[in-house]
């Protein structure tokens, strides 16, 4: 969820994007365009066939690009370089950080929809339970929705089928580092004792942030992720936001002039004066809607 929130839109693309999940990327010495399609991680894989030109775009391009190698999380050393980042390996524990109530509150929470009991695992870091929590609860509410077929993972499967370069924008260390080590062990506990507050309203935020997903309507998914009652500071949405896109964009010249690139990201960081769109543009990139 975090990926998707706080992203303020550009008055100039509220019409264009208003209903466009790809976009194609030519010129500036591009031989063959690349694509740019925006994903969401809680949305059915169904979408896929009611997106005009996908087919094509995946068929024109020679390798595929994500935020990760999603082939990476399934390497058995990474669960273990996980597990040290999801515990903290100073002395204060996750008991510590809340009031008896609170910690009652978030325990029995977790223990019937995580099947996790915390006394387990006495220094698991709060945000392991913010980002697991609310895809746990949404999946409860949500029939069609199934976490092993996410669009990110099918389209680096078909490319991996096509024998067609797979890589990620980044690694799994990263996002650990950005998710579990970035704000302090307070931070987290205050986001994850508001989430516990708000669960009705989360749950609610988040089934009609898929809705407009499915609707490709991606000005009302930011609309409706700026309701987001447990929002991010300004530094955290630099980190998880802005730096990334901007990062992103720094990388992705190279990577088109390699080969054709299918690139999938978070659909809210293709927008917004920081989005991948306009960062394209302004390194003089024609970048245009699939139509």
């Amino acid at each position: 969820m975090k990926t998707t929130l706080g992203i303020l839109f550009l008055c100039c693309f509220t019409l264009s994007v208003n209903a466009q999940l790809l976009w194609k990327i030519s010129g500036n010495g591009l031989k063959e365009p690349s694509y740019i399609m925006g994903t969401h991680h809680l949305a059915p894989l169904s979408i896929k066939d009611s997106i005009q030109g996908l087919q094509a775009a995946l068929d024109q391009t020679q390798q595929v690009y994500g935020e990760l190698k999603m082939s990476d999380m399934q390497n058995p050393a990474m669960a273990a370089t996980m597990q040290k980042y999801i515990t903290t390996d100073t002395d204060t524990t996750f008991k510590s950080l809340f009031t008896v109530a609170e910690y009652e509150l978030i325990n029995n929470c977790t223990k019937e929809n995580l099947k996790f009991d915390i006394d387990m695992m006495p220094k698991i870091k709060p945000a392991f339970l913010s980002n697991n929590l609310m895809v746990i609860l949404y999946m409860k509410h949500v029939g069609d929705f199934n976490p092993q077929e996410q669009m990110d993972t099918y389209f680096q499967t078909k490319a991996a089928e096509s024998e067609k370069k797979v890589d990620g924008l980044e690694t799994m260390n990263f996002q650990f580092d950005l998710l579990f080590n970035r704000s302090s062990l307070k931070r987290q506990a205050e986001v994850l004792l508001c989430m516990m507050n708000n669960i009705d309203n989360n749950i609610d935020l988040t089934k009609r942030l898929t809705s407009a997903y499915m609707m490709q309507d991606l000005n009302t998914m930011e609309k409706i992720a700026n309701e987001e009652e447990c929002g991010m500071t300004q530094q955290e949405k630099d980190n998880l936001i802005d730096n990334r896109n901007k990062n992103w964009a720094d990388k992705l010249p190279e990577i088109m002039q390699t080969a054709p690139t299918f690139i999938a990201v978070g659909a809210l960081h293709l927008v917004g004066k920081n989005g991948l769109l306009s960062l394209l543009k302004q390194q003089n990139y024609t970048v245009e809607p699939v139509k």
